[in-house]
C-alpha cells in the first residue's frame, strides 16, 4: 500500500512537469474586451457630481455631508443622535487630527471659549500642530507597508529609509495637495532631484538582495510594487492577475504587465543592493508578459498602458512615445479630476480614519467581490471635492470634522430625554452597523497613540522630531530571540520617549506593545487595521515595564502639582488622562483606594488609569 502511494505521487509530480513544459496556449496572451457592463460597476462607472438631497430637518445640517446622511435617516425614519459633550469633542479631535490627548490647558480653553467658532478654532490649530503629520503619515506608512529593513531571513537594515518616512510627515503637515503627492511618490526623480527622496514609497516593501536569482528578485519586487500602487490609489487588487486574468474583475494579466511596464526601467537591481535608478542613459531589457507569472517564462513584449476599465475619462489620454517620463504620465493619469477611482479611493480612507469605517469597508478593494458604499452618492460627492478644493487633505478634514454628522454622541447621554432614549434605541435596531450613521461611533487607538498617549500624561513625550528609527529597550527574552545586532538600544534614554512613528521598524519583528494592539505587518499594504481582543493587552497594560514606569512618572507629576492632597491629586490624575473631571463615584473610589494604600498607592491609579477602556478608546 505503501509503494502505491508513493507512485502516485511520483506520477502526480511528472504530469505537474509536463503541463509546466508546454508552450502556453495562443489565448494565454489575449484578453477580453473591457465592456460597457463592466463600467456599470459602481467603482469603473462614470465619476459625476451628485446633487444635494433635500432634506425636512433643516436645522440639524452644517454641510453638504449632513444633507446625504440625513437624507437616507430619513427615509429609514430614524434621526441623528445628540451632539457629543465638549469634553468628548475635543478628545475626539486632538486623536483623530494630532494622535495625541488634549492636555488639561486645552480642554479649559475649549470649555470656556464661548465665541461662536470656539469648535471651528480648534480644529484650525490642531491641524496646524506638527502633530497632524505625525498622524497622518502613520496611516499613510501602513498603506505604503514602510519598513526599514528588508525583511526576509537577513532583515538587513536600509539605513536612509527613514527619509521617505520624514518625507511624508513634512509633506502632510505643509498640506501638500494629493495630486502633488501622488505624482511625487511615484515619480519624484523625473520631475526633480529634491523630489527623489518621495519615491522611497515604490521601494517600501519586502526585498532580498542577496538572492542567488536576481532576475527572481527583480520580477517579485516589480510585482509586489505594481499591486501596492494599485491598491493604494486605484483601489484595485491588480496584483491577482500577475498570473492569470482576474477572475472576478475586469482587468486582464496583460493589464498587470501593462501597468508594471510604467516601472521596469525605473531600477536596477545589483545583488546585496536596494533596486536604484539605473545609472547614465542604461536602460532595462524590454518589458514582457510573464506565462503564468514564470520569471523564467517570459512571454510577449507589453507597452506601458493605463488601466483599461478606469481609463475612460473625458480625455481618456494614452501614453506618449517618451520613455523618460513614464512615471510621470502615470501620475498624471491618477490625479486627473475625473478619475473614476483616485478620489473615490482618497475620499473612502479620509472617511474611514475619521469615522472608524470606510464608505466602502473594503479600502484596498473597489472590485467585484469588494463591499459597495452604503451610500454611494456621498462618496460620490466627496471624490468631486477633492479636486474642487484643491487636492488640499486639510480642507477635506475640515470638511468632515465640521459636519454635524461627525459631532455626534456615541453613547447615550446620562441626561437623556424619554424621546431621545426611544430614539436611540430605534437607532440601534435599524441601524446596528452604522451604515447610516445615526450616531457616532466608538474606537480604540492603536498601539502608537496608546504609547504616545501614555508618553503625553506622564510628561515624558519627547517633541524632538525628524531623524533615524529610534531602539528603546526590549523585554529580555525577546532580546534573546534575535540575532546578534539586530536591536542596538538607543544610546540616549530621552529619545525613547519620542513619538511611535520614530522608532525603528524591524520587518521581522514589532515592538511588543505594537504587536499586542494589532500592528500591521509591513510586507503589504494595510488599509484597515485589525481590532483584535485578547489577554495580551491586558496584560501589557498591567505589568509591563513601560506601564510601571511611565505610571511612577505620572504619580511624580501629579505630586508635584498637587501635593499630598488627595482630592487634588484624584482631580489631576483623571483631568490629565482622561479630559475630565473625575465623577462623584470615582473620587470617592480613588480617595478610599489612596487611604488604605502605600506610597505605591497613587502609582497604582496611574496604572488603574492606563487600563480604562476610556483610556484607550475614543468616544
Amino acid at each position: 500500500m505503501k509503494n502505491f502511494w508513493i507512485c502516485l505521487l511520483l506520477l502526480s509530480c511528472a504530469v505537474l512537469r509536463a503541463e509546466e513544459s508546454k508552450e502556453p496556449a495562443e489565448e494565454s496572451t489575449t484578453e477580453p474586451p473591457i465592456t460597457e457592463g463592466d463600467r456599470q460597476h459602481w467603482a469603473y462607472s462614470k465619476l459625476e457630481r451628485p446633487p444635494v438631497p433635500v432634506v425636512t430637518q433643516t436645522e440639524w445640517p452644517i454641510n453638504a455631508i449632513d444633507q446625504f446622511i440625513l437624507s437616507r435617516l430619513e427615509k429609514a425614519e430614524l434621526k441623528p443622535a445628540p451632539q457629543a459633550s465638549r469634553t468628548t469633542l475635543i478628545r475626539r479631535l486632538s486623536f483623530d487630527l494630532t494622535g495625541l490627548p488634549p492636555s488639561i490647558e486645552d480642554v479649559q480653553r475649549f470649555m470656556t471659549d464661548q465665541s461662536a467658532d470656539a469648535y471651528e478654532q480648534l480644529v484650525e490649530r490642531l491641524l496646524a500642530s506638527p502633530s497632524y503629520g505625525e498622524r497622518w503619515g502613520q496611516h499613510w506608512l501602513d498603506l505604503a507597508r514602510f519598513a526599514e529593513t528588508d525583511g526576509y531571513e537577513h532583515d538587513k537594515v536600509r539605513t536612509e529609509a527613514w527619509r521617505y518616512r520624514d518625507w511624508v510627515i513634512e509633506a502632510l503637515n505643509a498640506d501638500l495637495p494629493f495630486d502633488q503627492f501622488t505624482r511625487q511618490q511615484l515619480a519624484g526623480d523625473e520631475i526633480a532631484a529634491e523630489f527623489r527622496v518621495a519615491t522611497g514609497f515604490l521601494i517600501c516593501g519586502p526585498d532580498m538582495p542577496d538572492v542567488n536569482q536576481q532576475d527572481e528578485r527583480r520580477s517579485d519586487f516589480l510585482n509586489d510594487m505594481t499591486g501596492t500602487v494599485a491598491q493604494v490609489f486605484l483601489g484595485t487588487q491588480l496584483g491577482c492577475a500577475q498570473c492569470h486574468d482576474h477572475k472576478f474583475d475586469p482587468v486582464s494579466q496583460l493589464d498587470f504587465y501593462r501597468l508594471r511596464a510604467f516601472f521596469d526601467r525605473a531600477f536596477e537591481f545589483k545583488r546585496d543592493v536596494l533596486a536604484a535608478p539605473p545609472s547614465g542613459n542604461k536602460v532595462s531589457a524590454s518589458s514582457r508578459l510573464l506565462i503564468r507569472g514564470d520569471f523564467r517564462r517570459p512571454g510577449p513584449e507589453v507597452e506601458p498602458d493605463f488601466l483599461r476599465v478606469a481609463n475612460h475619462s473625458s480625455a481618456k489620454p494614452q501614453v506618449t512615445k517618451d520613455r523618460s517620463n513614464l512615471r510621470t504620465q502615470l501620475a498624471d493619469w491618477l490625479t486627473q479630476p475625473d478619475h473614476p477611482l483616485t478620489t473615490r479611493v482618497l475620499a473612502n480612507r479620509l472617511w474611514q480614519f475619521h469615522f472608524g469605517m470606510g464608505l466602502s469597508g473594503t479600502a484596498n478593494d473597489f472590485g467585484i467581490v469588494g463591499e459597495s458604499p452604503a451610500q454611494l452618492e456621498l462618496l460620490n460627492w466627496l471624490a468631486t471635492e477633492i479636486p474642487r478644493r484643491n487636492w488640499s487633505l486639510k480642507e477635506m478634514h475640515r470638511l468632515i470634522v465640521s459636519s454635524a454628522t461627525y459631532r455626534q454622541a456615541s453613547r447615550l447621554p446620562d441626561d437623556a430625554s424619554e424621546e431621545v432614549r426611544q430614539q436611540w434605541q430605534r437607532s440601534l435596531d435599524r441601524d446596528g452597523l452604522l451604515k447610516l450613521h445615526s450616531r457616532g461611533t466608538s474606537r480604540r487607538l492603536e498601539g502608537e497613540a496608546i504609547r504616545d498617549a501614555m508618553l503625553s500624561v506622564s510628561g515624558r513625550l519627547n517633541a524632538q522630531r525628524t531623524g533615524q528609527g529610534i531602539r528603546p529597550p526590549l523585554p529580555p527574552e525577546l532580546v534573546q530571540t534575535l540575532l546578534k545586532n539586530q536591536w542596538p538600544v538607543t544610546e540616549k534614554p530621552a529619545e525613547w520617549d519620542r513619538r511611535s512613528i520614530y522608532l525603528f521598524v524591524r520587518r521581522n519583528l514589532r515592538y511588543p506593545l505594537f504587536e499586542a494592539f494589532d500592528k500591521p505587518d509591513t510586507n503589504a499594504s494595510c488599509p484597515r487595521r485589525n481590532q483584535s481582543t485578547i489577554a495580551p493587552q491586558a496584560l501589557f497594560l498591567m505589568n509591563s515595564d513601560l506601564t510601571r514606569e511611565l505610571s511612577r512618572e505620572f504619580a511624580s507629576r501629579v505630586r508635584f502639582v498637587a501635593g499630598d492632597d488627595r482630592r487634588q491629586q484624584i482631580e489631576l490624575v483623571y483631568r490629565q488622562a482622561l479630559g475630565r473631571a473625575p465623577t462623584e463615584d470615582e473620587s470617592k473610589v480613588s480617595e478610599h483606594f489612596l487611604m488604605s494604600g502605600d506610597d505605591a498607592a497613587l502609582r497604582d491609579l496611574c496604572a488603574a488609569i492606563f487600563n480604562l477602556n476610556e483610556f484607550i478608546y475614543i468616544d
